[in-house]
């Protein structure tokens, strides 16, 4: 059994995401802040759930330590929690965007290492976006060019360095983050647009399911490697 950890799992494409890989076999628990919402999600698809709150040591360590005792290792980790952090931009709006989602990072990835090491093929993948790529937003021909997103252009151009620098400091467990594509989600209803979960997670569980030799430090779509 692939035993799989994916954050803010309780709806959108974490939900989908895990939705599939439940249907390759994993078992897989759905971390969520919200109790209630974590709990239905999981009996909705037949997963476990943790509480995990990635702006919380304390819930990020308890969930870490409730996987690590019933299974005793964990072999995929799906970085998924995120915000868009819009709306003001000012200190506690940045602070907010920053935490979640690339400080949530670390501290979620930082307490699950002990379990990724006890694996035979660990893996981790950070859902990050091509809001957050140098060569995007600067490509008039992108849609992320006139995106006003400013403080989640940066927290994910974050959350893709992070993925790369732990790719080189963590060897024997990969790390690969991906653009998933624009998809319809409550996150995103304000702009009306973007295609469905589905679609979307199916990139994300193409990396959550690599061999023991797939690829590494790399950010991708599910067209390929993304400049970035």
């Amino acid at each position: 059994m692939t035993i799989t950890l994916i954050t803010g799992a309780n709806k959108g494409i974490g939900f989908e995401t895990a939705r599939q890989l439940l249907a390759l076999g994993h078992v897989v628990y759905i971390g969520a802040r919200d109790v209630e919402r974590g709990e239905k999600a999981a009996a909705a698809l037949g997963a476990r759930f943790v509480q995990l709150d990635v702006t919380d040591d304390a819930s990020v360590s308890s969930a870490l330590a409730t996987i690590d005792s019933a299974e005793g290792r964990l072999d995929v980790l799906v970085n998924n929690a995120g915000i868009l952090g819009h709306g003001v931009t000012d200190g506690p709006t940045a602070l907010r965007a920053f935490n979640t989602n690339a400080v949530g990072i670390v501290r979620v990835t930082e307490a699950a290492l002990p379990l990724l090491r006890k694996s035979p093929n660990p893996t981790v993948v950070t859902v990050s976006s091509s809001a957050g790529s140098f060569w995007a937003v600067t490509n008039p021909e992108r849609p992320e060019f006139n995106l006003p997103l400013a403080l989640y252009s940066a927290s994910k151009a974050a959350a893709t360095m992070l993925t790369v620098q732990y790719a080189k400091s963590q060897l024997g467990i990969k790390f690969n983050a991906v653009e998933p594509g624009t998809t319809a989600t409550d996150m995103t209803a304000a702009f009306g647009v973007g295609r469905t979960p589905e679609e979307s997670a199916k990139v994300v569980v193409r990396l959550a399911t690599l061999d023991a030799d797939g690829t590494t430090g790399t950010f991708q779509d599910e067209n390929g490697e993304v400049p970035w």
